[in-house]
């Protein structure tokens, strides 16, 4: 961040100099009506100086000051943090209607038509409310999900026996490399029925993840666009082309092997997309409607599960009592002479507090992907104008002295929720990993189960420990800040076999 701002600097000399003899007057000034509180900006960049390389930990710095509702500028866009559970529900449940538009990002307008999505589309368009409900009926439910199982299985299985090889050698293990692979199998196999190496899609896919998550300062200060000043329009233009390219020819493959009679068994996304017969013509899904939605199903299933994932075995890890705990409760449950089954895991409850520990400490998306208000509102006694950006930082939430009153914030420590009824899928707006409303992530069941099977058969099927006699407080537990902020180093660890099969 500091190093793009320096860059911009002799740029921006020239037109600084004409701001800085004008006082800089608060939006609450010329509005007379009252702000939420904030820090005072700078002229032209406004508060983003501010923000550092890891926004939402600088911005819970900024909150604790501020308070849960708080105002900044980034640039010319006027920009509202909510930093609390209940300052949330104001923001996601109360008032939902006001909050459910996206900022129009220059990565996402760029990459993926956004209109003709889900995730980013205008809420009520007739697009967004076409796609949503497609993905909501006839991809997502219980029963389409359950019809994967074996790919879930067999991937798994696959896994399993690599990392048993492995721990026959007494080998060190790239747990982070491991998972990111199986996650992206698996996904690519519900949503195309193949591998994705043929298609190529996997380095496409990280370099639009990278693009979207990337500081691009001309999305708040919009005079710069025109001098692609980082170089990521070229970027950007040239992953359009290629995702274009590629999910072209997924599709035409799939309406070849239709006309060839060569589709057999379950039908994946793509088919589901193409030939459901369930649907009115109203609501079939035209070329762009399906790459938007295949595009917002890969963001949303690959990076954040593989990225929970990863930091679930790192406090593991880093937490041997805790480990041990969910290996007793595994063995107990299931026993050493099976594997963990989907079934196994409603059973599993000390596993559903290890899950929920590691959202709130790491929530896979820190700041959830931004709303805008769609009209003037006041909240709290607070003004709120139209079309002011709206971030709910869930790693501060996470970290909100009503969930942790006598523990401390920073430590992993499953048994707090022990006795606690804290839905994890948003409804007490203390986790937050699937967001709430009507921009809730509609996978959130099958990101939930895709962590908790995964996550079940690591710790069942092996003992686990750090390489080079590493010990648990000496792991390296910085984060690499993007759209969905993973580990900055990749989770090395020495697994030894633990069943009896």
């Amino acid at each position: 961040m500091f190093l793009i701002l320096s860059s911009l600097l002799p740029i921006l000399a020239g037109i600084l100099l004409w701001f800085i003899a004008r006082r800089w007057t608060p939006a609450s000034s010329k509005t007379h009506k009252k702000l939420p509180p904030g820090p005072r900006g700078l002229p032209i960049i406004g508060n983003l100086h501010m923000l550092g390389n890891t926004p939402h930990r600088a911005l819970n710095g900024l909150s604790k000051k501020y308070g849960p509702i708080m105002f900044l500028k980034l640039g010319s866009i006027p920009m509202v943090v909510i930093s609390s559970p209940s300052a949330a529900e104001l923001i996601l449940k109360t008032h939902d209607n006001v909050f459910s538009d996206r900022p129009r990002l220059d990565a996402v307008e760029h990459i993926t038509n956004s209109s003709k999505g889900m995730a980013f589309a205008p809420p009520y368009s007739p697009e967004w409310r076409k796609t949503k409900k497609f993905s909501i009926q006839q991809l997502l439910n219980s029963a389409k999900i359950e019809s994967f199982a074996g790919v879930r299985r067999e991937e798994v299985e696959a896994l399993l026996a690599s990392i048993k090889t492995a721990a026959s050698g007494g080998e060190v293990v790239d747990l982070s490399e491991m998972v990111g692979e199986l996650i992206e199998k698996v996904t690519y196999k519900m949503l195309f029925g193949s591998n994705e190496k043929k298609y190529g899609l996997k380095r496409i896919v990280h370099e639009a993840m990278a693009l979207i998550g990337a500081f691009n300062i001309a999305d708040y200060v919009s005079f710069l666009k025109p001098f692609d000043l980082q170089g990521l329009y070229k970027r950007m233009k040239a992953v359009r082309k290629a995702m274009d390219n590629v999910i072209g020819e997924i599709i035409n493959k799939h309406e070849e092997d239709a006309r060839n009679g060569n589709k057999k068994g379950n039908m994946d996304f793509v088919d589901m997309m193409l030939f459901s017969k369930t649907l009115s013509s109203a609501d079939k899904l035209d070329q762009e409607n399906i790459k938007s939605l295949l595009f917002d199903l890969i963001l949303g299933a690959i990076d954040t599960s593989y990225t929970w994932i990863e930091w679930t075995m790192a406090e593991l890890l880093r937490s041997p009592r805790a480990m041990r705990r969910l290996q007793e409760e595994l063995e107990a449950n299931v026993g050493l002479d099976r594997m963990v089954e989907e079934k196994d895991l409603p059973k599993l409850q000390y596993l559903e507090m290890v899950i929920k520990e590691t959202a709130r400490l790491h929530p896979p998306a820190p700041l959830l992907v931004p709303r805008e208000s769609m009209e003037d509102i006041e909240i709290n006694g607070y003004y709120i104008p139209k079309r002011s950006r709206v971030i709910i930082n869930a790693w501060a939430i996470g970290r909100n002295s009503s969930i942790c009153p006598n523990i401390n914030a920073d430590d992993f420590i499953p048994e707090r929720f022990i006795d606690s009824d804290v839905n994890i899928v948003g409804h007490d707006f203390v986790l937050l990993p699937f967001g709430y409303g009507k921009r809730m992530c509609p996978g959130a069941k099958l990101g939930l189960l895709n962590v908790k099977l995964i996550v079940s058969h690591l710790v069942h099927g092996f003992n686990w420990e750090l390489p080079k006699g590493k010990s648990p407080s000496e792991m390296d537990m910085d984060e690499a800040y993007g759209l969905v902020t993973a580990k900055s180093k990749h989770l090395l660890a020495i697994p030894s076999y633990h069943l009896l099969l």
